[in-house]
């Protein structure tokens, strides 16, 4: 039986990385980890875990997702802070669909103990 490995890039199986923090069974320990499960939920759709995640200053009423997005790979370019140590930090990276890339540097606290998105940069 072959496994594949998660969207978000890492070798691990979808359900061993970010489908634990999707189902709520852990939460992601780094705000890099937040950073990755995120786009693992864009690519599974996953609109209610995106939600959870957004900082409650910054979060949208809702999220309107496009079902016809393709997101292909994520590509981590730099961390700041984030760690276990950390009440904030920064991730910036490049996120490839069908047809182009966003790339941005998020920013992330602990809001409760957990990681949330707050909000991000889009770079050049």
């Amino acid at each position: 039986m072959t496994t594949r490995s998660c969207p978000c890039g890492l070798p691990d199986s979808y359900q061993a990385c970010c489908g634990r923090h999707h189902s709520g069974t852990a939460a992601a320990p780094t705000a890099e980890a937040l950073m990755r499960s995120r786009y693992s939920a864009f690519v599974k759709g996953d609109a209610g875990y995106l939600l959870r995640t957004w900082h409650p200053r910054t979060r949208p009423g809702r999220l309107d997702l496009d079902p016809g997005m393709r997101w292909t790979g994520l590509e981590i370019l730099d961390t700041s802070d984030g760690s276990a140590f950390h009440t904030t930090g920064t991730v910036t990276f490049r996120a490839s669909y069908r047809g182009g890339s966003l790339h941005e540097r998020s920013r992330f606290e602990r809001v409760d103990g957990a990681w949330v998105y707050v909000d991000g940069d889009i770079l050049d």
